[in-house]
């Protein structure tokens, strides 16, 4: 029993600090400077769209939309059978350039050291090599003589035309280079990679279908970081600052979040004068990419109409919507549906509809309080 009445006592004295906490309090106004709202939507921080390179059918897809994956991993992968057939053709053919640019630098030491033309067995005219066997062993001159013409025109060309098949046999090992270098950059085309950290965002293919160069694979995006992209009119464009934070609300939730704006393109859009501004959001957002979102943009005027403004300790939550308990004229309280606009500093909101100025609602009601309650009474409802 002496429990219970201790209980008493503490629920007693606990409803008693929260209406001495609740307070009836005026509605009253501000000049705020003039913001635009306009629509934007959700991006990912970068976003890429894998093509196709090489045409072939895809042999491999690394996962589903939504998964995450590391810069470097491969994405999709291209069936490369025939590329590698023809790689192993290349480079068989490198083999043989190699063998026949060994050769001819062989045959050119040859002519070097041991010329052609001075050998007894290259004289032409006379059987046997005559005329070059009596030039060794009596004079040049008589080759010469006998119509064999200078043996050092035909050094010079013998070393020539040696000189002329190396070059020839290193332009075909450089050729065959060429192609196996061409055939190993399309193998690494068969392999979209990942260029950064990110997610699946579309997928457009499947396992086993048939592609073709420039055909879309799939959109890869940096979501660790989201931007809302808005198209602000050409007017409003000045008021902006790359740094500046400006009011932004998602979808997934109605709370004011600031954006910051981190791009704003040099060129307008011909057609609608509209400018494009990214704008960098919290890190801690809960969004996705495509998400609707509106950012509340300075056009620079001051309203003549005052902005109904009351404390955030004044709303109630009620369902997905905020309330306020407004006091009537029974001396009693009405729970009204509101719509918020951007806050006023750090304990201060706006209000778009549902309150006027002038009327008189319950600041900081206690848990639980609906229509009816008022503070300062012992018998509430």
């Amino acid at each position: 029993m002496r429990y219970s009445r201790i209980l008493v006592f503490l629920i007693g004295s606990l409803a008693g600090l929260a209406s001495s906490a609740a307070e009836i309090i005026t509605v009253g106004t501000v000049q705020l400077q003039g913001k635009a709202v306009l629509g934007g939507t959700v991006i990912p921080y970068k976003e890429v769209t894998l093509a196709a390179q090489i045409p072939g059918r895809v042999e491999f897809i690394a996962g589903e939309e939504g998964d995450m994956f590391d810069a470097g991993k491969t994405l999709v992968g291209i069936d490369d059978d025939d590329l590698l057939a023809k790689r192993n053709a290349v480079l068989a053919q490198m083999a043989n350039a190699d063998a026949s640019l060994r050769n001819t630098y062989v045959q050119y030491s040859r002519e070097l050291y041991s010329p052609r033309s001075q050998s007894i067995g290259q004289a032409r005219g006379m059987g046997m090599g005559m005329p070059s066997m009596f030039d060794q062993m009596v004079t040049k001159g008589m080759g010469n003589m006998m119509g064999q013409g200078d043996s050092r025109l035909e050094r010079h060309a013998d070393l020539y035309r040696s000189a002329t098949g190396i070059n020839q046999a290193q332009s075909a090992v450089l050729q065959a280079r060429s192609q196996l270098e061409e055939i190993d950059a399309a193998l690494r085309d068969a392999r979209s990679i990942a260029p950064f950290e990110g997610v699946i965002l579309a997928k457009m293919i499947e396992v086993g279908d048939t592609v073709q160069p420039g055909q879309p694979l799939l959109s890869f995006g940096h979501v660790k970081y989201l931007r809302i992209q808005a198209e602000v009119p050409a007017t409003l464009v000045k008021h902006l600052r790359i740094g500046m934070f400006v009011p932004a609300y998602l979808d997934t939730t109605q709370t004011r979040v600031d954006a910051r704006v981190a791009q704003i393109y040099p060129q307008a859009d011909p057609s609608q004068h509209t400018v494009t501004v990214k704008f960098d959001l919290p890190t801690t957002i809960t969004a996705g990419p495509g998400m609707y979102a509106e950012v509340m943009v300075p056009n620079g005027q001051v309203p003549n109409d005052a902005t109904v403004v009351i404390p955030s300790s004044a709303l109630i939550r009620a369902g997905s919507l905020p309330g306020v308990l407004v006091v009537t004229d029974k001396k009693s309280s009405e729970l009204r549906l509101i719509r918020l606009g951007p806050k006023v500093g750090a304990q201060d909101v706006t209000i778009l509809s549902g309150l006027r100025a002038g009327e008189r609602i319950i600041n900081r009601p206690p848990p639980g309080a609906s229509s009816g309650w008022m503070p300062g009474l012992s018998n509430q409802p």
